[in-house]
């Protein structure tokens, strides 16, 4: 790799740096002034939400990572037109595309950070600060099931657990069986569940009722056994937001929902949005490129970085829009989550390549 590849390198980085000291302290103060709404005197204190906040900086890092890419190469591209070495660089025999290529250098080692940092640092801990959160508000007074509601299915067998204690106890069960012709068989509520190493629960004050022939019975017993739904998946990751997921984590929970006959678009979408993220990031960094050479006599980086923004926000928007309706639609979650990536990656490099026979 010649010098002045290097060079730019170095310089898109101090980019990235740049962009990220601005963005990064902004959104986090964002990010706790929506927690401060939720401290309460006897739950959740301002100290707690702090630590969340802190907690899920490197997932705020990840999903700003688009954007940190654009204004970022439009920083350290622009300062380098500003002082007119781009300009050196071009009379030297540099082409725009090898400006855009070393660039995308810089960009692949981006996104090579941020899927690491997505992975095994930014999940683990937003997830505890979660649960760090939930447990919080949990001893509020105010507290209203703030660890979720969960349902699984399986045959003509429906569960529905609607809180997790300490330790993800399962607290008020309800198990509803149907007949073949839909109507209810039998009906089981149990104020808590004891889960057992082999992966049988125990319920605990069970209120049973069973119809038959137009007959209602109620019978009420201090424990009874039962075969769990959930007992293939780690309750407290069912009760997670799905951003937190990891890829691990998110094919698991998939395959948990698919086997249990619940609709899982959503976590597919969350896991294809992981993988269509880096192509976003190059996309971005391509286009800080034509930024850079269409104002190329401009004083300063303020219009570049004002443009910027709004094209960085316009493509959030759209992404989002685009997800969204794949998700209501019920499309393919690839192609819902992958395509606006791509077209955006193609849209840049068409960019460039029609900057460079102009150059």
């Amino acid at each position: 790799m010649k010098i002045y590849n290097f060079y730019i390198i170095r310089n898109v980085f101090v980019g990235f740096a740049a962009a990220a000291a601005l963005l990064i302290p902004l959104f986090t103060t964002f990010d706790l002034i929506n927690e401060l709404d939720d401290v309460t005197a006897g739950g959740y204190r301002w100290s707690q939400a702090v630590e969340v906040v802190l907690m899920t900086l490197p997932r705020r890092l990840i999903d700003l990572g688009p954007f940190i890419a654009l204004l970022g190469g439009i920083v350290g591209l622009g300062q380098m037109a500003v002082s007119q070495e781009l300009t050196a660089m071009r009379a030297a025999g540099v082409s725009i595309v090898q400006i855009a290529m070393t660039a995308m250098v810089a960009g692949l080692i981006l996104t090579g950070a941020l899927g690491a940092l997505d992975e095994w640092v930014a999940s683990p801990l937003q997830q505890h600060g979660a649960q760090l959160r939930s447990e919080a508000i949990a001893h509020s007074d105010e507290a209203v099931n703030t660890r979720g509601t969960l349902w699984a299915r399986r045959g003509d067998e429906i569960a529905r657990i609607d809180t997790l204690g300490k330790h993800s106890q399962p607290l008020g069960i309800e198990i509803f069986h149907f007949n073949p012709d839909n109507t209810l068989a039998s009906y089981i509520y149990a104020d808590s569940a004891k889960l057992a190493p082999s992966g049988g629960w125990t319920l605990k004050q069970v209120n049973l009722k069973q119809w038959k022939d137009g007959e209602e019975t109620v019978t009420m017993l201090p424990t009874m056994n039962w075969e769990p739904i959930f007992s293939n998946t780690h309750l407290k990751d069912l009760t997670l937001p799905s951003d937190s997921f990891s890829i691990k984590q998110l094919n698991r929970y998939i395959s948990f929902l698919k086997s249990t006959d619940q609709p899982a678009d959503k976590y597919s979408i969350a896991l294809w949005q992981k993988v269509g993220r880096p192509a976003l990031t190059l996309a971005m960094i391509l286009l800080a490129v034509p930024f850079t050479f269409v104002q190329q006599r401009a004083p300063g980086l303020g219009s570049r970085l004002a443009v910027g923004a709004v094209v960085g926000l316009l493509t959030y928007v759209g992404n989002q829009i685009v997800v969204n309706l794949g998700l209501l639609f019920e499309l393919n979650s690839q192609m819902t989550t992958l395509m606006p990536p791509l077209v955006i990656l193609c849209v840049a490099l068409a960019l460039v390549y029609r900057f460079d026979k102009r150059g």
